[in-house]
């Protein structure tokens, strides 16, 4: 085997091809997307946002212009970060499956937190730090997200307060020693903390919880204190913006080694990691410069298969704190099966990816809640390629495995992209109750 086959097989790029502009697909949209609004009654949402979110991540919330410079600031932190990451060949899973198609996965796995989240963590903080806030307030699932921001606050000079879902809490003591030793407030939601949690908390103290309740904790918390902004990690318009240096950097890497992906994978849940790698491919379908048809593939849980859900304007919390969002929702105040990719356990979808699927351009699997399937995907990749994926991640490896195996059928030679969004080395606990390792 020469060095260029070699190459092939692990795709890098180098630090100066880092990508220097955000990929905005609001821009290339064929029509505008629905803005969110207020309820018929109560106070204004929209006009309590600039109170919650920092002014550039409102101003990139509803930006037109198709790319957004990135500061050189964040760029900094990016590449400290450990950005650009790897895409790699997948082998040894093409091997193990006899399959022909050729198949890829970007490395997310391979940042300080271990998940693709610090993309936009670092960039939320730095624009909080430039505005005079000192902290800022968040809710997390599976955790990856609280322990970016907390990685990002404490490089930034932060303090960070954390609401993490208690269904992940009680079960993830590594991941909440991480945050904690990042410098972070941690706080299992519903918490006592907060009037938005304290009703459900003193009903149930073993409550599950949800991302909906611990979002109206974070934003709450950010409302009552005028030095804090709230985060969010997934969802909005200008989180996913941030993670489109994850599609960037692939379709560069995709060039090197001439190819371009007849299909796209990766897990959703609110939609960021999912937002991260395929929009900016969708954004070559939607200006017609793409070179073949791509199908893009959402991987869900049938614990919350919100891209199965009603196409609505909906809240994207608990209580009813923020403005309503044009998506596809299970409805704000629903309660759903804990699961190990807790992750994937969220009503409602980012509004983009919500829209993009109404209109066709993405399509949805979901996968049974007891994950057994899933996790059996994981871990014959892990087997076969040798890489630990997250919990939320094993089902962008399931989705592509089952993609895999049609082509074997049909023997189509397609070329398969999945995202792995994050290590699942602080999921070993979920792996081995789903699969009964003893």
């Amino acid at each position: 085997m020469n060095l260029n086959d070699l190459r092939n097989k692990q795709i890098q790029l180098a630090v100066d091809e880092i990508p220097s502009r955000f990929y905005n697909v609001i821009a290339d949209l064929p029509e505008p997307l629905p803005p969110p609004k207020d309820p018929d009654e109560g106070p204004s949402r929209l006009a309590t946002l600039g109170k919650i979110f920092s002014q550039e991540c409102l101003r990139q919330e509803m930006a037109a212009e198709r790319y957004i410079k990135i500061p050189d600031e964040i760029l900094e932190l990016l590449v400290r970060s450990g950005r650009p990451r790897p895409l790699f060949r997948a082998t040894g899973l093409e091997q193990a499956l006899g399959t022909p198609a050729r198949v890829y996965y970007k490395a997310e796995f391979y940042s300080p937190t271990g998940s693709h989240k610090v993309n936009t963590a670092i960039a939320q903080a730095y624009y909080a730090k430039k505005e005079g806030f000192t902290t800022m307030t968040t809710e997390t699932g599976a955790g990856q997200w609280g322990t970016a921001l907390a990685y990002a606050c404490s490089l930034i000079g932060l303090k960070c307060v954390v609401f993490w879902v208690r269904a992940a809490y009680n079960w993830k003591p590594e991941r909440l020693a991480l945050m904690k030793l990042l410098g972070a407030e941690v706080y299992a939601s519903p918490s006592p903390v907060t009037e938005s949690g304290r009703n459900l908390y003193n009903e149930d103290p073993d409550h599950p919880g949800s991302l909906a309740i611990a979002i109206s904790e974070g934003i709450e918390t950010a409302i009552n204190d005028d030095k804090a902004v709230y985060s969010l990690g997934s969802v909005l318009n200008h989180v996913l913006l941030h993670q489109t240096v994850i599609g960037l950097e692939t379709k560069k890497q995709m060039e090197k080694v001439g190819e371009y992906p007849d299909i796209v994978i990766s897990c959703v849940g609110g939609g960021s990691n999912f937002g991260g790698i395929a929009l900016p491919f969708i954004g070559d379908a939607l200006r017609n410069e793409a070179p073949k048809k791509v199908s893009f593939i959402a991987a869900q849980s049938m614990s919350a298969p919100n891209l199965d859900g009603e196409y609505r304007y909906d809240f994207g919390d608990y209580a009813g704190m923020t403005p309503l969002l044009k998506m596809y929702t299970l409805g704000s105040k629903s309660q759903f099966q804990p699961i190990k990719g807790d992750g994937l356990r969220y009503h409602g979808s980012a509004p983009i990816i919500a829209y993009l699927r109404h209109k066709g351009y993405i399509e949805s699997v979901a996968y049974p809640a007891d994950e057994k399937k899933v996790f059996d995907a994981a871990a014959q990749f892990v087997r076969s390629e040798g890489f630990l994926p997250a919990a939320e991640s094993a089902y962008s490896v399931c989705a592509a495995i089952d993609e895999a195996l049609k082509c074997k059928k049909t023997n189509e030679k397609k070329v398969i992209l999945f995202n792995i969004s994050g290590n699942g080395f602080l999921d070993l606990a979920g792996y081995r109750d789903v699969l009964k390792i003893n």
